[in-house]
């Protein structure tokens, strides 16, 4: 791929990796991604800022082919789809030097065996002068591993912000444009990235939001020429309270649980509660999580199975609590055949959320009118709640 210029001294280096289709062997990429890498040339020195997933190695070394010498290699996140390229990078120019932070420095030696005397670590807040070009290094921790930093080009205003502000995106334009497709591939990279750590990542927005940032360049998707369009999404997914919204997530074996969920379901939009439902059999894992950013109940359905709850109602559990959104409210809904125990301790499903358990709803085998009596019940409750939480309207 050839090189793209963004300002003087400075292009875009890295892949666009159109046929991607799922990250880390769990999460959708509907759209693909990119690997970004930057070269930064100064009037002394030269600076190549990350690398690339390995696969892509050949790609990255050919359209550096032309480039006589690198100085400085900058790895703002031992992860191997930004640091996958760096022993081959550190192999082909042994004169480079590899800077991370000091614990990227200790990350990258254990997970690549990379030479120990090549790798120097740098301080928060640490400069590099490059000649006409001066890099400042900002810690970044658990944006989204605890090692990772951003780099601030102080004559350009660019933050090179690594996973920070990022979004998986293969797109043939260098800089974002306004629009929902660039908004939903943020808001999907970031419900499922970085919601888990909303607070540290709250420490970072404030962190840069001071610098006057003229560009952002992540590690993957678009570039910010407007960074508004991304700095203020992420302002609001992090700080911004829940919305009146719902999810209404079920798996259902036989039609019980999926009777249960249609009739919740119907409850509470009649109450004024906006709702998604997502059938968990079918639904997709990144719209559920973008959704989680915004919700204030998460309401699941699940029949009892295995003397426990469903699996793939278990997964889903499972993922909720390990993205902790900021939902305030949660309830379990399920049908039973032999034995209802399995169902009776949701807070064994949900146990990393701070959440208020609400009224739990079990049916033995089809709901009835009793069970219909008790979702409607619980439909009251959520809608209060929303209410009262000042989340209605």
């Amino acid at each position: 791929m050839a090189m793209r210029k963004i300002t003087e001294g400075v292009h875009w280096c890295g892949v666009v990796d159109w046929d991607r289709r799922v990250f880390d062997v769990l999460v959708p990429l509907p759209d693909g991604t990119s690997y970004n890498s930057y070269l930064v040339q100064g009037a002394e020195k030269t600076a190549l800022l990350d690398g690339v997933d390995d696969a892509k190695i050949p790609l990255l070394l050919e359209t550096l082919r032309d480039v006589p010498r690198i100085d400085y290699i900058v790895s703002h996140h031992a992860e191997q789809d930004h640091s996958g390229a760096l022993p081959a990078l550190m192999a082909w120019h042994p004169e480079a030097r590899l800077l991370a932070s000091a614990m990227g420095r200790k990350l990258l030696i254990e997970l690549l065996d990379l030479p120990a005397d090549r790798v120097v670590a740098v301080k928060d807040g640490e400069t590099l002068a490059l000649g006409g070009k001066t890099l400042r290094f900002l810690y970044t921790p658990w944006v989204h591993w605890p090692e990772t930093m951003s780099t601030w080009l102080e004559e350009d205003g660019i933050l090179f912000s690594c996973d920070f502000y990022g979004a998986h995106l293969a797109t043939s334009e260098l800089y974002a444009k306004e629009g929902v497709r660039v908004y939903r591939a943020a808001k999907l990279y970031y419900a499922q990235i970085m919601m888990p750590y909303a607070k540290q990542v709250a420490k970072s927005i404030e962190k840069v939001s001071g610098l006057g940032i003229r560009c952002i360049a992540p590690s993957h998707g678009p570039l910010y020429d407007k960074p508004a369009i991304v700095m203020d999404s992420w302002r609001e997914w992090v700080s911004a309270p829940p919305q009146n919204l719902a999810v209404v997530a079920y798996v259902s074996m036989h039609g019980s649980t999926r009777r249960m969920a249609e009739r919740l379901v119907d409850a509470l939009i009649a109450r004024g509660v906006s709702v998604r439902q997502f059938d968990l059999a079918t639904a997709d894992l990144g719209e559920i999580a973008m959704t989680l950013v915004d919700t204030s109940t998460i309401l699941l359905g699940t029949p009892a199975m295995l003397n426990g709850v469903h699996p793939v109602a278990a997964n889903a559990a499972f993922v909720i609590n390990a993205l902790h959104p900021k939902a305030k409210y949660a309830g379990l809904f399920g049908s039973f055949g032999w034995g209802s125990k399995p169902l009776e301790n949701p807070a064994a499903l949900l146990p990393d959320l701070q959440v208020e358990l609400l009224p739990t709803v079990l049916a033995r085998g089809l709901p009835r009118e009793a069970e219909f009596a008790a979702l409607d019940r619980l439909a009251d409750t959520v809608a209060a709640k929303h209410a009262a939480a000042g989340l209605a309207g």
